[in-house]
């Protein structure tokens, strides 16, 4: 997968600018808060259809303007593509892929995609299971639309269902058949998300630990903890699950909230033997997290059969020498875009095309 042209008109602090990017490494460089990582971000809006960081769209539009336009040119191993995204000050959204209009996120997910590294990207080890949840959400909805499509019908059940319990605890009176609507839905969809985290953090498990090994020597381990085990055949799941939801109505009538669900769900990562989140140095999380993005690397490959486009946020400063030099060596061959605030890269990197980046305009 490669990555061509970016235009961007009036995005973040770019006025109006086009890069033609390399098949290879291409190092953006220049100082802090130039508009470096607003490149990636406008990449990973052709991926996901949403910022990697942005609240609302709108609020990627520059300053003082009324609409932000991306044009981006990119082939897979199939064809050559063109893509559009325009937002308006008032939140109206298009999105275009060879020129025909996308009404859902799920059409734009099969095109292009990619895998962001980022310093925040600690926060999957360190942070919230809600981090961690999104980590799952972004990287499986990727490639499979049937995921995407199954995480908005859980949450749509999901909302519906809180609203009655809220409603039934403080009305004091009870509803099981309408509970029961909203368990079968639940169900039926929860399930299906349950098996696909299953299958990609079993494989993402595996080639994550190889990874580990060969940079640390360390063990990695990855776990992942559904709030709901309803196992992968899909029969059996979808009445495990309702069986689980039914047995625990009367405790989420009391609560008036969903108590259980994919919405509770987590992964533990492990270094020897040892949780993390909780007793991982630094240097072992950012290991952590680079065999993890490596194993997602591919993981997308193989469902593919063709890479991603790697997305690098200023990462390599984060990394020791070390470290630096494995991921150099592991990005070699495929299309990446690397932010920096120096160009110490070229040697590490071999070949590449240099970008210098200076107040949100490419300097030649």
């Amino acid at each position: 997968m490669e990555i061509k042209t970016l235009s961007l008109l009036d995005f973040r602090n770019y006025r109006e600018q086009e890069i033609t990017f390399c098949p290879g490494i291409n190092v953006i460089y220049g100082n802090n808060a130039q508009g470096k990582t607003n490149l990636l971000e406008a990449v990973y809006l052709f991926s996901h259809g949403k910022s990697p960081r942005a609240k609302t769209d709108a609020e990627m539009i520059r300053f003082g303007e009324k609409f932000f336009r991306l044009s981006l040119s990119f082939s897979d191993r199939n064809r050559s593509h063109t893509a559009q995204i325009q937002v308006t000050a008032e939140g109206k959204k298009s999105i275009k892929v060879n020129n025909v209009a996308i009404g859902r996120l799920s059409q734009l997910m099969r095109y292009l995609n990619v895998v962001m590294f980022s310093p925040q990207d600690l926060e999957i080890v360190k942070g919230s299971p809600s981090v961690r949840r999104r980590f799952l959400d972004e990287a499986i909805s990727q490639l499979y639309p049937g995921y995407l499509s199954a995480l908005s019908e859980y949450h749509k059940a999901l909302s519906q269902k809180n609203s009655l319990l809220k409603m039934l605890r403080q009305a004091h009176v009870s509803q099981d058949a309408v509970l029961s609507v909203w368990n079968e839905q639940l169900a039926v969809s929860g399930s299906q998300i349950v098996r696909y985290r299953q299958e990609f953090l079993s494989d993402m498990a595996k080639a994550a630990s190889e990874f580990h090994a060969e940079i640390s020597k360390e063990k990695l381990k990855i776990d992942y903890t559904p709030s709901i085990d309803c196992g992968i055949i899909e029969k059996e799941a979808q009445e495990i699950f309702l069986s689980r939801l039914e047995a625990n109505q009367a405790r989420e009538i009391e609560a008036g909230a969903a108590q259980i669900g994919i919405q509770r769900d987590d992964f533990k990562i492990s270094v020897s033997e040892k949780e993390a989140r909780l007793f991982a140095s630094q240097g072992q999380q950012r290991t952590a997290v680079l065999s993890l993005k490596l194993a997602q690397t591919e993981y997308v490959h193989r469902i593919r059969e063709e890479y991603p486009v790697l997305l690098l946020d200023d990462i390599m400063s984060e990394l020791d020498i070390h470290r630096r030099e494995y991921l150099s060596e592991r990005i070699q061959k495929k299309q990446v875009l690397l932010t920096s605030t120096d160009t110490d890269l070229k040697e590490s990197t071999g070949t590449t095309k240099l970008f210098r980046i200076d107040k949100g305009r490419l300097v030649e």
